[in-house]
């Protein structure tokens, strides 16, 4: 079966496609990735996601729901185009959308959450099965909806001999704890706290939206941690809360990163490449802190780190400082595609859907059992 994986993350860098090919029994599949590309969205795009995020009333979200629906479809057709594979060899399209809010269940009270990307008009347009709203059905059994991405890394990333931790760092950070392949360990993961997006938001600051991200960790590299103002973050309720949990920029968002910088009015380059190294180090310090407090009493032998922070080699540095003496991979060097994993996750979860296989993990995300995550559009 050939499944497209679909997602824009909570980055707003662009939307990831991936094709894979996955064969064999559903209790071990053979896998395998045809294609991956991203297409990075345009300012006009990311604006309007950020509008519609921050400010957006009824109409705005309608519009965006209705342009994603376009520029998902636009993604997988040029995906296979670029792969030469004809769309009509694809069976399903799994297409995670973009999250617009995200709360999570709380005293008693349910959680929700939302995304945007139109699933009619990527099946319109590709004539292909789609897949869509994954996150709603465990929601709606009483889970955070996510993380969602821990049952395919149980599935296509465990290894013979190794207990792996997999940590994504996209625009927020999660992980998940992975035991030896065959030994059918129980999954932990949760969301550590925010990835890249307040790296991201303090570079566009910085930069009045001339650049979007920190390109190769050289602007934190050039700066210095405020070592007072990192502790003081670290306070932050959401990092002492116990799994399972789940965030985003509802929390860590634009209004954050405004916050932050309104604290220390920085005037120069230095000033501001001294906020986002501490940006950084919160990541870093946030993510190691998880996993010493909640993974770590379990054995681990190696952590893989995916994702786009999987390119910043000043993020990677301070991690594996803060997690010495286990060793801290990038995907890559583990045989994973960094930025094509979350893509591939949601088109193993297309699949899942497909034959009826239940793609959530309760004890991680809270619902109160195993659910076939998804809504189906036909072609």
């Amino acid at each position: 079966m050939l499944v497209i994986g679909l997602i824009s993350g909570t980055s707003l860098d662009g939307i990831d496609a991936a094709l894979l090919r996955i064969d064999g029994p559903l209790s071990a599949p053979d896998w395998s990735l045809v294609a991956f590309r991203t297409t990075p969205y345009t300012s006009a795009q990311r604006d309007e996601i950020h509008h519609a995020i921050l400010r957006g009333g009824a109409a705005a979200l309608c519009r965006l729901h209705a342009h994603m629906g376009e520029w998902f479809a636009a993604a997988a057709l040029d995906l296979c185009t670029a792969a030469n594979v004809p769309l009509r060899d694809v069976s399903w399209i799994g297409s995670h959308g973009q999250t617009v809010y995200h709360e999570p269940p709380a005293e008693g009270r349910r959680g929700a959450t939302l995304q945007l990307g139109c699933a009619a008009t990527i099946a319109e347009r590709t004539r292909t099965n789609v897949v869509s709203d994954f996150r709603s059905r465990d929601v709606a059994a009483g889970g955070h909806g996510a993380p969602l991405v821990p049952w395919v890394d149980g599935l296509l990333f465990a290894v013979p001999g190794k207990a792996r931790v997999l940590v994504n760092i996209g625009g927020m950070a999660n992980l998940t704890r992975v035991g030896p392949r065959g030994l059918n360990e129980p999954l932990l993961a949760f969301d550590t706290g925010p990835g890249n997006v307040l790296i991201d938001g303090m570079v566009e600051a910085a930069t009045h939206g001339r650049a979007t991200f920190d390109r190769d960790g050289e602007r934190a590299a050039a700066g210095t941690v405020d070592e007072a103002l990192l502790d003081e973050l670290l306070r932050d309720a959401y990092f002492a809360t116990p799994p399972p949990k789940s965030t985003g920029r509802e929390v860590f968002g634009r209004q954050y990163v405004t916050a932050v910088a309104e604290t220390r009015r920085p005037a120069t380059d230095q000033d501001w490449n001294d906020l986002i190294a501490t940006m950084t180090a919160l990541t870093a310090r946030s993510i190691a802190d998880a996993i010493r407090r909640w993974v770590l009493p379990r054995r681990v032998h190696e952590v893989v780190v995916t994702g786009g922070g999987a390119s910043n080699p000043t993020l990677l540095r301070m991690l594996t400082a803060r997690l010495a003496p286990v060793p801290v991979l990038s995907g890559r060097e583990a045989g994973i595609d960094p930025d094509a994993k979350e893509a591939i996750a949601f088109a193993a979860l297309a699949w899942a859907h497909a034959h009826r296989l239940p793609g959530n993990v309760p004890e991680v995300t809270g619902a109160t059992g195993p659910r076939v995550l998804g809504a189906v559009t036909p072609a």
